[in-house]
């Protein structure tokens, strides 16, 4: 069962914005730390923005001021608001979170598929 599922990725124009979404499975019994991933063709994953259960954010240098990261427990989703895109921010983003799937499991990541955004003219 996929537990997370990435939305709202496509092509956008340099300066443009997209939001992107992860809704993840109400069968999830916890949900903790949440954040968001990218990963382009042959680089190493980039972790991009992290949200964690009480709301504090970070994000990587290279977003910071130009994206933000927030969720919505009441509609199962977590949100990534990218505004004043760059051709750099072109990549597959992959949300992820920590999460208990039943009562007494130990906490551990899971990740969506991604969703992918090309910023480009």
């Amino acid at each position: 069962q996929v537990l997370l599922e990435e939305s709202g990725g496509g092509l956008v124009q340099p300066g443009g914005s997209l939001r992107l979404s992860c809704t993840y499975s109400k069968s999830i019994f916890s949900i903790y730390d949440m954040n968001w991933h990218r990963q382009a063709p042959g680089k190493q994953r980039e972790l991009v923005a992290s949200i964690t259960t009480a709301g504090t954010t970070t994000y990587a240098e290279s977003v910071k001021g130009r994206f933000t990261i927030s969720k919505d427990n009441t509609k199962n989703t977590l949100y990534l608001q990218m505004n004043s895109l760059k051709v750099e921010d072109t990549a597959m983003y992959s949300c992820s979170a920590v999460v208990r799937k039943v009562e007494h499991e130990h906490p551990y990541e899971t990740w969506g598929r991604g969703t992918q955004v090309t910023v480009s003219s």
